[in-house]
């Protein structure tokens, strides 16, 4: 059996494998995925996928999967390595339990986006829904516009950028992670206050929002972190736990 050359490895890694969802089952889109050789850049386009529910979970490789459409529950979950673009509306827990790699709703996402998370990117276009980011260990998740109640709730690291407003309990139980928040904030949660922006930490929201492709000036955003009144048991906050 010959080799293949440089030029033609070039040219097999530049196909772009067609998936069109309402001709092929979520199950074989995500075998598909998951049988790539380790270190695959492969890219996939995947169509109609009308809100359905798993689509590209628990990748591990390093391929690039973009959704022409509104996804349903959990896509992008427990993502590892890969790229997904998704070109719509993302339903429930979208990159829930993401490890690495970068997601990107071009739209709005449901409730608990982000939750989990241990690393990597979350972008979010539009709007997001309660919970987003709820207990994050150290994933970035930049949303271009509003987060609905309890977003951020017991966050442990990680940073949770907001670019429009945020709603009630905001950080509620909070521990290490950073939030920043350009517009206002309808209430925050237990242990969670406003903070001063160090020129650390405007540096490291410009690197967040150049990585989300946005150009809003961070010194107009306002940083929110732990009082750390909750890391130690005192018996006169006992009806408080």
């Amino acid at each position: 059996m010959g080799t293949l050359t440089s030029d033609v490895v070039e040219e097999l890694a530049d196909v772009t494998t067609e998936v069109d969802l309402s001709q092929t089952p979520v199950r074989e889109l995500n075998s598909a995925l998951h049988a790539e050789p380790e270190g695959s850049t492969a890219t996939y386009r995947v169509s109609n996928p009308e809100g359905k529910h798993s689509l590209a979970v628990g990748l591990n490789r390093p391929v690039t999967v973009t959704i022409e459409g509104h996804v349903g529950y959990y896509a992008a979950g427990m993502n590892q390595l890969a790229t997904i673009e998704i070109h719509g509306n993302a339903g429930v827990g979208v990159a829930e339990n993401m490890m690495s790699g970068a997601v990107h709703v071009h739209g709005d996402a449901s409730q608990a986006a982000g939750a989990t998370a241990h690393g990597g990117l979350l972008v979010v276009d539009g709007n997001a829904a309660a919970r987003c980011g709820i207990s994050m260990k150290g994933v970035d998740i930049v949303v271009g516009g509003n987060v609905g109640h309890m977003s951020g709730f017991m966050a442990q690291a990680g940073r949770l950028v907001v670019c429009g407003d945020a709603g009630d309990a905001l950080g509620d139980s909070i521990y290490e992670a950073r939030i920043y928040v350009k517009g206002t904030v309808k209430s925050l949660g237990a242990d969670c206050v406003a903070k001063q922006m160090r020129p650390e930490h405007l540096e490291e929201l410009a690197l967040l929002l150049k990585a989300a492709s946005r150009d809003d000036d961070p010194a107009a955003f306002t940083r929110y972190g732990s009082a750390r009144t909750l890391y130690n048991f005192h018996v006169d906050n006992a009806s408080a736990y």
